[in-house]
């Protein structure tokens, strides 16, 4: 093999090990073991990305388990859905594994308004009724970003790519049920909305009418409401 080759071929394994270096820490950590059961007492732990880990000599199988997924959630709020996630705070199992969990209960008209999953993709399928669902791509020089939509009957399936918004409407006139599948044992929500208008502090009234090229009293309206989360 030339000198150059080998000049090459090093440049190419240093690029690999950079990337798989970077890749380690822009998602959650592969298992070095079976399990690593969450844990809040410190004293006999280890802590790993957030959590602390149960001895795995104490470990048992309720750890492992959470009922009540088959109890519809109260759709009796502003947006008309509930979300009952299931991450490593509700089930402690989950630390380290990588995944989660939500059941997502509509009432007609019902929408989880646009958010993003900072940690996350999610595979959503329908159980029950008839979801209109889509994401948007992330900015793109000189275009707008583009919107990717679906109408979801029982038994279809739709992902949303990590970090990008995303949202879910129930067009059907009865109730709606979906579950989703999410790569983070704990995936984050940031719902655009209340982040932007529902901030504690507030963000300024400037930034916003400059951002949104709006009069004041829009940005003021928007911040006055009370912004409700539900997921």
């Amino acid at each position: 093999m030339s000198i150059k080759n080998i000049y090459l071929a090093i440049h190419f394994l240093v690029a690999i090990l950079a990337l798989q270096f970077s890749l380690s820490y822009a998602f959650d950590p592969s298992p070095l073991q079976d399990f690593c059961v969450a844990i809040d007492d410190m004293k006999s732990a280890v802590f790993v990305n957030g959590k602390f880990c149960k001895d795995p000599k104490l470990a048992k199988a309720e750890d492992f388990f959470l009922p009540g997924l088959n109890i519809p959630g109260n759709t009796n709020n502003p947006f008309g859905s509930n979300v009952t996630a299931v991450t490593v705070d509700m089930l402690p199992g989950l630390n380290t594994l990588g995944v989660s969990l939500a059941r997502i209960d509509f009432a007609p008209k019902g929408v989880v308004a646009p958010h993003t999953h900072p940690r996350a993709t999610e595979v959503l399928v329908v159980v029950e009724g008839t979801l209109y669902v889509g994401f948007v791509t992330s900015n793109i020089n000189g275009e707008k970003n583009r919107l990717f939509t679906k109408v979801l009957n029982p038994g279809d399936v739709f992902v949303f790519p990590i970090g990008l918004i995303h949202f879910q409407f129930n067009v059907g006139k009865t109730n709606a049920v979906s579950f989703s599948g999410l790569s983070s044992q704990n995936p984050g929500v940031i719902t655009i909305a209340n982040a932007v208008f529902g901030s504690n502090p507030p963000i300024s009234v400037d930034v916003l009418t400059k951002a949104f090229q709006v009069d004041k009293k829009v940005i003021d309206q928007l911040q006055s409401q009370f912004w409700f989360h539900n997921n």
